[in-house]
């Protein structure tokens, strides 16, 4: 190997066994813009190849061994020195030796766990990658490839309705009501707001979606808080006993599931936020939380109650009772 920066050298792509068929889904970068990534879920097999081409024919490439890995990082932007991995894998592909010729290796990481889902947010990145590393004497040749992870949510078993009161004594006394704490990312908040007590002039409400993500533990917290979604109710006074309708469509948002204490390294929260002005443009506000949480296009089910259904299926066309005891089987799993 020459000293001056002549001797051989390869370049390395990594490609997915199922590249053609896997889907790929819009992920933010750190500069804001959105790029599509592979697409995975917790516990999918990640395998490929891994291509090393030789830059210079005929020429060798000594290396003290060739090998890939699968990495989950999150990264703090105020302390992007540390980048803490809750995964790391390793594969070796190769022994220390020479490479006469390009080549290919095949790689499979199995049931990888991915816990968390891929996150870029104002101070903290939550990312998964590939890196496929040639090691040398004086500099290694490396090539990373980043993925997005989601994560996937059943129904709630406990969804109960929000009921709160907002009240300043003797002047203004309001009730609002929304038909649950928990939505999917493309979910309806369906409520109701109550007036029964106004002697304030209001002339303006809304509801505003609120991100908030905090980092960092003990002294060096910071939050951020980022308004997603601003949603006008009501223009002009209302009287007392008015009701008026809320129902807004989540859809065509960027929301992200809620994020609780990630590795102890950061979280995210929703919250939904009631402002009312009145005339002399004083505001007035009421803020609760609520869970937001990703639903499957697949419901993915366990092996027994795939079994379960099954079996229901198969006896609903001999029996009505034999159908109603295998759902009542199924509920007690």
């Amino acid at each position: 190997m020459s000293f001056f920066g002549f001797g051989q050298t390869a370049e390395i792509d990594i490609v997915l066994n199922d590249a053609e068929t896997r889907k790929k889904a819009e992920h933010k970068t750190e500069d804001g813009k959105k790029d599509k990534y592979f697409l995975f879920y917790d516990g999918e097999t990640v395998s490929g190849k891994v291509n090393v081409t030789l830059k210079i024919p005929g020429k060798r490439l000594e290396h003290y061994g060739i090998k890939i890995e699968f990495v989950g990082q999150i990264e703090l932007y105020y302390d992007r020195g540390n980048h803490h991995e809750f995964v790391s894998l390793v594969k070796d592909l190769a022994r220390p030796g020479e490479l006469s010729q390009s080549q290919t290796f095949d790689f499979e990481f199995t049931h990888v766990e991915k816990p968390y889902e891929s996150y870029t947010g104002q101070n903290v990145k939550l990312r998964y990658f590939l890196r496929a590393t040639i090691s040398r004497r004086l500099n290694d040749i490396s090539k990373e490839m980043d993925i997005v992870v989601q994560t996937l949510c059943s129904y709630p078993e406990l969804n109960s309705s929000i009921k709160m009161e907002v009240g300043i004594e003797d002047c203004l006394h309001i009730e609002f009501e929304y038909n649950k704490s928990k939505y999917h990312l493309r979910d309806v908040i369906v409520g109701k707001i109550y007036f029964l007590l106004v002697r304030i002039k209001i002339k303006h409400m809304e509801i505003d979606i609120i991100k908030r993500e905090t980092t960092g533990t003990g002294p060096s917290v910071y939050h951020e808080n980022d308004t997603i979604a601003k949603y006008e109710i009501m223009d002009g006074a209302p009287v007392r006993g008015e009701s008026i309708p809320i129902r807004l469509f989540l859809a065509g948002y960027e929301l992200t599931p809620t994020m609780r204490d990630i590795n102890k390294k950061f979280s995210v929260r929703y919250y939904l936020n009631l402002v009312l002005i009145d005339e002399e443009e004083r505001r007035y506000f009421k803020q609760q939380e609520i869970t937001l949480w990703r639903k499957g296009d697949i419901v993915r089910r366990s092996m027994s109650q795939q079994a379960t259904i099954a079996a229901q299926r198969f006896e609903g066309s001999n029996s009505e009772s034999a159908s109603a005891s295998a759902q009542a089987k199924e509920e007690n799993n």
